[in-house]
Formats: structure tokens, C-alpha cells, sequence
């Protein structure tokens, strides 16, 4: 493949997206499966004693969110809503937990400050999201027809 067609749309064979996003949400999903999901698995599998109900669900969806991008490595666009799912909810945290706590100066050195530092990678994520394939599909209601 040469470079300048990484960056051309192919409509034909992926509804218009371009092979560069393709491969960036492909190593999203890699990174997610990698990463988060066998941290997340390890504590649920070794766990004892009664569950705090919020930090089982915490980890429930960490597990599964990522362990489902395995699917994502094969069909990037059918589960794009996994990444959606991330983005939104990473955006929401460090717009709702971690920003007021470094408007305060309070952040660096805790454990919030740790967190929000694995979610560092937003920004990449959010350039390899193909938008206009999301605004047809999941916002706009007209889906492109993938060829037969």
C-alpha cells in the first residue's frame, strides 16, 4: 500500500472512511485489549469479600468495554461505538473530576492525577475517529450502503 493511499476514501470498500483511520481505530482497540482489559479481568478475577456495588460495576465495564475491541480489531467501523463509549465517558471524567482539581492546583501527585494521565491519549484517539462517518451513521440517519 503507498502512503497517499492511507489518507484516500475508498467508498466502495469502507463507506468512505479513509484506511488511516481505519488502522488508527484498529490500534485503539489493540491498545484498549492490551491495556485496560486484563488489568480490569485481574482485579475482578482475584477479588475477595463483598463488593463496594459502584467499584464492581467500575471494573464490569472496564472489563468488557475493552475485551468487546477485540471484535473492533477485525470490523473497525460495526464497533466504533466502543470508542465513542470511551471517549465520552474519559471526557466527562476529566472534565467533571480531574479539571477542577488542576484549576485548584490539588491534582499532581494524587491518585486522580494518575488517572488522568492514562486517559492522555484522548486527543489521538479523538483525530483517528473518522467524524463524518459518524455524523452519517449514527447522527445524520444516512447510513452509506456498503457495496455488494
Amino acid at each position: 500500500m503507498r502512503i497517499a493511499e492511507l489518507f484516500a476514501s475508498d467508498p466502495q470498500r469502507h463507506e468512505g472512511v479513509r484506511p488511516i483511520h481505519l488502522w488508527g481505530l484498529r490500534l485503539f482497540y489493540l491498545l484498549m485489549l492490551l491495556l485496560v482489559a486484563p488489568s480490569a479481568w485481574q482485579v475482578l478475577l482475584t477479588h475477595q469479600g463483598p463488593w463496594d456495588p459502584l467499584r464492581a460495576v467500575a471494573f464490569s465495564v472496564w472489563a468488557t468495554y475493552p475485551s468487546l475491541a477485540l471484535f473492533g480489531l477485525f470490523r473497525p467501523l460495526r464497533w466504533l461505538p466502543i470508542l465513542l463509549f470511551a471517549i465520552g465517558y474519559k471526557a466527562i471524567w476529566l472534565g467533571f473530576v480531574a479539571y477542577p482539581m488542576w484549576a485548584a492546583g490539588t491534582l499532581a501527585g494524587t491518585p486522580t492525577g494518575e488517572i488522568a494521565q492514562s486517559f492522555l491519549a484522548l486527543p489521538l484517539l479523538v483525530l483517528v475517529v473518522p467524524w463524518r462517518y459518524v455524523w452519517r451513521t449514527y447522527i445524520g440517519g444516512r447510513a452509506v450502503e456498503p457495496a455488494r
